[in-house]
């Protein structure tokens, strides 16, 4: 992928290195269980409160960090790829407001509650925040077989800026006032996938208008495709739940089956349109 000629964004908060807490007695093993918790049971980042104490306690919570332009080499990756993403959003939906990108390590406080890099990389909508603890694109190559290549890296950040549309979309909303109206878990747990899947499908969209926003200087190469779509099937709910031991159960699901996020990332980078994004229109 080529990004380093990019258009740097400034739009990060960087706090790392400002000593947040993970998790008690964790290492790999308990990152991973959490990281496929994160995934296969959708653990809302408004209840990383609770969830930190289940895991063994939260840390303090952390200043706020210095915002601008990082210059180490994943730092820079984050501001050119969220600049990059910023621009297409700019050019398909009107009166678009970027995101603030925090970067992190091992745990920090959001507007939704206290978050762990266990969690993953997430979407806070009370702040309006992408939150990332870059050390966890290891743990998601290594632990969970999802791709080193930086499309891929950059297909979990496109994702997350999704959540971003939807909340200036109102879908969101709308979707949290459907789970309230459910009259179980297994449908509260439908619009949760249809969810994850439209922000897949707004990944593919980003990645197809990528070079066009940007004169060429961030794009895709010859197999990134491919190696976005092997890492949305390392993290689809049949498949970790496989990993974690368990049986698969689609009525769990709340991002959707590894066959459906690709098939979604795909429909996005074919058409380049979020209209072709509808994942509700079978609910």
């Amino acid at each position: 992928m080529r990004w380093e000629g990019g258009r740097r964004g400034g739009n990060i908060e960087d706090r790392r290195g400002m000593g947040g807490v993970g998790i008690a007695g964790g290492g790999i093993g308990a990152l991973v269980l959490a990281a496929i918790g994160y995934f296969v049971f959708g653990i809302d980042p408004s209840t990383t409160q609770q969830i930190t104490s289940q895991l063994g306690g939260v840390g303090a919570a952390q200043q706020e960090g210095k915002a601008g332009t990082p210059e180490d080499q994943a730092g820079l990756f984050v501001d050119v790829i969220g600049a990059n993403i910023d621009d297409v959003w700019r050019s398909k939906l009107q009166g678009y407001r970027p995101p603030t990108v925090v970067l992190y390590e091992q745990g920090t406080s959001t507007g939704c509650g206290y978050g762990q890099s266990a969690m993953g990389p997430f979407y806070c909508p009370a702040d309006q925040r992408v939150y990332l603890d870059l050390g966890f694109w290891q743990e998601m190559e290594t632990q969970l077989g999802a791709s080193g290549a930086d499309f891929a890296r950059a297909y979990v950040i496109a994702h997350e800026y999704g959540h971003h549309i939807q909340t200036l979309t109102g879908a969101s909303q709308q979707v949290r006032e459907a789970q309230q109206r459910a009259a179980g878990q297994a449908e509260a747990n439908r619009y949760s996938v249809a969810l994850e899947l439209q922000a897949d499908c707004y990944a593919g969209v980003w990645a197809a208008n990528a070079a066009a926003v940007s004169n060429g200087q961030v794009a895709l190469s010859a197999g990134d495709l491919e190696e976005g779509l092997k890492t949305a099937s390392a993290i689809g709910d049949d498949t970790l739940q496989r990993r974690g031991g368990g049986r698969v159960s689609p009525d769990s699901f709340t991002h959707g089956s590894s066959a459906d996020r690709m098939t979604w990332l795909r429909r996005g980078y074919e058409s380049g349109d979020p209209q072709s994004c509808d994942t509700f229109q079978s609910l």
